[in-house]
């Protein structure tokens, strides 16, 4: 597979053929700078980082691509693809399968769109079932989608009263009953106790997925998901 992916020139403007975006495979060199545009990049998210491409081909075997769309010697724009081909799950391009998120993170419509005519290239010479982006937000409306599952985000306010009474009623009382039961919520400043905790977890908890990646993805990967959601969050304020 070329690190390079032949965008055709056609669909931009060709007196702007300068800055056209150059899509590229990202190499062990390009990790540092693909993790400083997703810490920069809006639509970018913690599943968006590099390290989930070592973790995706020793843990799990399958094969990735992760692109990034490159003007001017910047990074414009990454999509991490991993194809899937198993009797279970079918062939599919996922960006990213076993994550939540995924899918295109740009800071400009020629990066996307260069990420997203490559991604369709490479779908259509892998002769995949489908192309899967799992976006925050539609990248093509006019695709089939899932809605499997659901991200329920809102704002916390200082009242803990209010905050309580914005949940359903039901669930509000399951809520209080643990509250009388001594049922604590504490936010640590680092994850140990979440690891502790992750080696007494119950048999349930003891498949595949957790038994593969959780070797991989070692405590300090983990300590960079507590920074990269504090350093989000300050953006957005």
């Amino acid at each position: 597979m070329n690190s390079m992916i032949e965008i055709t020139q056609e669909r931009f403007d060709t007196a702007a053929l300068s800055s056209v975006p150059i899509v590229k495979m990202m190499e062990q060199k390009d990790m540092a700078r693909w993790d400083e545009f997703v810490m920069r990049c809006p639509d970018a998210t913690f599943f968006h980082r590099s390290g989930w491409k070592k973790i995706i081909e020793n843990a799990f075997g399958h094969r990735t691509w992760f692109m990034y769309a490159e003007c001017d010697g910047k990074i414009e724009g990454i999509l991490p693809l991993a194809e899937i081909n198993s009797l279970f799950f079918g062939h599919a391009l996922s960006a990213l399968p076993f994550c939540v998120y995924g899918g295109v993170a740009a800071i400009s419509e020629s990066a996307k769109e260069a990420l997203d005519l490559a991604a369709q290239k490479l779908a259509s010479e892998l002769k995949v079932g489908h192309l899967e982006y799992r976006n925050t937000k539609p990248h093509h409306p006019e695709w089939s989608a899932k809605d499997l599952y659901v991200t329920f985000r809102k704002e916390i306010v200082e009242e803990a009263e209010q905050n309580m009474l914005a949940i359903p009623r039901k669930q509000r009382a399951m809520i209080r009953k643990g509250i009388k039961a001594g049922l604590q919520s504490n936010v640590d400043q680092d994850i140990e106790r979440f690891f502790r905790l992750l080696d007494k977890r119950p048999p349930a908890w003891n498949t595949c997925f957790f038994k593969k990646i959780f070797p991989l993805a070692q405590r300090n990967f983990f300590r960079r998901l507590r920074t990269f959601n504090h350093y989000k969050r300050r953006q957005n304020y």
